[in-house]
């Protein structure tokens, strides 16, 4: 057993298992106390909720609260281990929204036999949470789940495989495009997986600027074209119409890698017919489709990002999703729209070419400068600016794009 597994199991174990707890924000120390948090007192917070349902943001928690609900299925790396093995992923997404955004999240996890059951399970406790985060549900079942609960749920629903994915992804692709001088209008791209994260990363880059006729997805049966008779309807979104086949065949002079697919599976032949100045972004998680220093080998003007926190250009999910929540849970928004998604981009982006704080440097000992260029096209984690910048940026979205149920934000928010 390697130290680091061990490590890791008795984080989760000791000195208590889990990751998370309850705790009080109100006093109960005393019979008054008691009397005020429940009977007699707490009857008259339920007889305002009962005339509008809206009091429960004042009266209770609901509005600092997310739910993070997983059935199991695509759990990291690992595949369909069942409900209760993504009980430690979902309570380590609890622990991410806790310390980045202050958001109180309850980890959930649902067993059924059918879509169905899951979409109904949900949406019946929908309402106790200011939103809900879905998580390791795999696809094509997860498009089908998100779309149902956004129909019949009043809260914010947003997956964040797919969507933290590809707002994180857009913002490290448009700012390594610009760096390498080119435009995103005029990029040809190229994703190396037809999963529900490549999916929404190429559906965010088109709302972003690039053309989807640029576009070259690629599934295990190779590039995903008009003349093939076995695309789901999401692959089909991104089917060329192209006599490009095989990954060489695709990436040929192309401009932009995306790979969500798994270990190795570019080659340095591969790296070596893009177009001058490329970007790899290899997410694949630990291990990535093409390693950095294999691919800047061959490419020494490549712009690389990876999922890993041991090189340069990390493409983190944890960049986006506890602040995007933040700035919807504070206008109570209805649901997580487009604009609100690429509000959230474009501010990650622009943060990234600010100067960093020394704080932020502090932080990362082993990196001695963190400027905008190649080797930083993505805001650090413990940067403390982005809560303010992207939950600002989300909640303004919401107000303007009319799925806020508060249409004015406080002064000084979040400063």
């Amino acid at each position: 057993m390697s130290d680091f597994r061990q490590q890791a199991l008795d984080y989760h174990e000791f000195p208590i298992p889990g990751k998370m707890a309850v705790t009080l924000t109100k006093p109960a120390k005393t019979s008054h106390d008691l009397s005020l948090a429940y009977s007699p007192g707490v009857a008259e917070p339920v007889r305002e909720i009962a005339a509008d349902p809206e009091n429960a943001y004042r009266y209770t928690a609901k509005g600092n609260t997310v739910a993070v609900i997983s059935n199991g299925t695509a759990i990291l790396g690992l595949g369909n281990l069942g409900p209760m093995a993504s009980k430690p992923v979902m309570e380590g997404k609890a622990l991410l929204f806790k310390t980045f955004a202050d958001i109180d999240a309850t980890d959930i996890e649902v067993k059924h036999n059918t879509t169905a059951e899951f979409i109904n399970t949900v949406s019946a406790i929908a309402d106790t949470f200011g939103g809900i985060n879905l998580e390791d549900i795999k696809a094509p079942e997860c498009f089908e789940i998100e779309k149902a609960l956004i129909e019949k749920c009043n809260v914010p629903i947003f997956h964040d495989d797919q969507h933290g994915t590809a707002i994180v992804t857009a913002a490290g692709m448009i700012n390594a495009l610009e760096i390498q001088g080119k435009k995103i209008e005029d990029a040809v791209f190229v994703c190396l997986g037809a999963g529900a994260a490549a999916i929404a990363c190429m559906t965010m880059l088109v709302k972003c600027g690039a053309q989807r006729e640029h576009i070259y997805m690629l599934d295990r049966k190779g590039v995903i074209n008009t003349q093939r008779d076995d695309l789901n309807e999401y692959k089909a979104l991104f089917a060329n119409n192209t006599d490009k086949r095989t990954l060489q065949d695709a990436i040929k002079g192309a401009d932009a890698f995306l790979g969500l697919s798994g270990p190795n599976l570019l080659g340095e032949d591969d790296v070596k017919l893009m177009a001058d100045n490329p970007v790899i972004f290899a997410c694949s998680n630990p291990d990535p489709e093409i390693k950095p220093e294999l691919a800047r080998t061959v490419r020494p003007d490549v712009i690389l990002g990876t999922g890993r926190s041991d090189y340069p250009n990390q493409v983190n999910n944890v960049l986006c999703f506890p602040f995007l929540f933040r700035g919807a849970l504070d206008v109570r928004a209805r649901e997580i729209n487009d604009e609100m998604k690429v509000a959230a981009v474009f501010a990650l982006a622009e943060l990234a070419k600010e100067s960093v704080p020394q704080e932020v440097l502090e932080a990362y000992p082993d990196v001695e400068e963190l400027t905008f260029g190649a080797g930083y096209v993505l805001p650090k984690p413990m940067d403390s600016r982005l809560l303010p910048r992207i939950a600002t940026a989300v909640a303004e979205a919401a107000i303007k794009s009319g799925v806020a149920g508060i249409n004015e934000l406080p002064e000084n928010y979040l400063a």
